[in-house]
């Protein structure tokens, strides 16, 4: 388990700035198979064999997501299943949405 995945998401309240240059940068580093979209968003689909693992997979994800409370963006299709996420209070990218990507790459 990655050192960002052992961490736990912390509620924004707003009035801080998204993530941006070399911090922005660092955090992608730890989730490379994550691709940050113009800055505000990052953006991953996995592959299953058929879409019983998929829905298994996006259960699993939401989950996570629960307790923690931070919830991405999820697609679910046949043998594939897109999570986008971001900071919807600041309408950007915080450390939250690296270490919730951190710990789908766990499941």
């Amino acid at each position: 388990m990655s050192e960002l995945a052992k961490k736990t998401c912390v509620p924004c309240r707003g009035g801080v700035p998204p993530l941006a240059g070399k911090e922005l940068g660092n955090l992608a580093k730890e989730v490379p198979q994550w691709k940050v979209v113009d800055g505000h968003h990052i953006v991953r689909t996995f592959t299953f064999p058929d879409f019983k693992q998929a829905l298994a997979f996006v259960n699993k994800v939401g989950a996570i997501a629960e307790e923690q409370g931070h919830h991405p963006d999820i697609s679910l299709g046949w043998g594939k299943a897109e999570v986008t996420t971001w900071t919807h209070k600041i309408n950007g990218l915080t450390e939250s949405d690296f270490i919730l990507a951190a710990k789908i790459d766990g499941i």
